[in-house]
């Protein structure tokens, strides 16, 4: 185990939330709308801290512990991504841990909203299982096309290894692997077409569904851990499709905190395009991306 940098998880840390409010804020634009200000996620935040948790009678410490449990393993997970410089912990095979952590918050979201005894939180836990069940080999399987195309096992080596040269030299396969991810990206986050974090409609919600007897401190955690999670995934694809490694720090790490935000103005203008998929639809999208990492 080596250690890196810790300038690529305080860039997680501090810049997570404001994908979110520039995805919000494109949105507005597009519809000719004024829109929440760029910040209202921090705020959103802040106010949640401020107050205080409300728990039924029916759950258990199950419910507790599962936001602090989830946000844990995401914070950790962020440790293990290369973005804009060195990674503050690798180690060889430590995509595979990536992976397990993301898998780890997601059972704790999941463990968590089954505790309330409510049969509407566990049809949206049961929609995420089942749709997890095929992002999760396809984002695991995207990972090791990479790790084939460079030689490496280890988040901090391989990506920043996809070079100009790289692609050049594997174009097609590493193509397939970006719309793949991408895919896995959209799904993972619980963004349109796969699902509408501002619906509230019985019929179609998903991850928003679990969440809603959680308040205050745990709510902040939960949305925060949703923010991390959106910069993790949008930091496998810029390190893929922007094969930008100048050598320096600073520069590199302003390099993808732009390509961050692009990737958020693209997420902005993919839903403002397009509708949420009929949740039969769903998996057949997500099959596509397993069948692009394995060509």
């Amino acid at each position: 185990m080596s250690g890196g940098s810790v300038l690529p998880l305080l860039l997680a840390l501090g810049l997570a939330p404001l994908l979110l409010g520039v995805i919000t804020r494109t949105k507005a634009v597009i519809a000719g709308r004024a829109g929440p200000a760029l910040l209202q996620p921090y705020h959103d935040l802040r106010k949640l801290m401020a107050k205080g948790a409300v728990y039924s009678q029916t759950t258990s410490w199950v419910f507790r512990v599962g936001p602090v449990i989830g946000l844990a393993a995401i914070i950790i997970a962020a440790a293990l991504v290369p973005l804009g410089g060195p990674a503050l912990v690798s180690f060889p095979g430590d995509l595979l841990l990536f992976v397990y952590l993301l898998a780890l918050a997601r059972f704790s979201t999941v463990i968590a909203a089954l505790d309330t005894g409510s049969s509407f939180e566990g049809m949206g836990a049961s929609r995420e299982v089942a749709f997890s069940t095929l992002a999760e080999p396809a984002l695991l399987l995207g990972l090791a096309a990479i790790a084939r195309e460079t030689g490496s096992l280890s988040l901090s080596t391989m990506l920043p290894h996809v070079t100009v040269g790289v692609w050049a030299h594997a174009a097609p396969p590493l193509a397939l692997v970006t719309i793949a991810l991408l895919v896995v990206f959209l799904a993972e986050n619980g963004r349109i077409p796969v699902d509408d974090p501002a619906t509230h409609l019985e019929l179609t919600m998903i991850h928003e569904v679990m969440v809603l007897d959680h308040g205050g401190p745990d709510l902040a955690f939960i949305l925060y851990g949703a923010a991390l999670k959106l910069w993790l995934f949008g930091a496998l694809l810029i390190g893929l499709a922007l094969p930008v490694h100048g050598g320096h720090l600073w520069l590199d790490a302003g390099a993808a905190a732009l390509g961050m935000l692009l990737l958020a103005v693209l997420t902005g203008l993919v839903e403002s395009s397009m509708a949420r998929l009929r949740l039969l639809s769903v998996p057949r999208l997500l099959v596509g991306a397993l069948l692009l990492v394995l060509r």
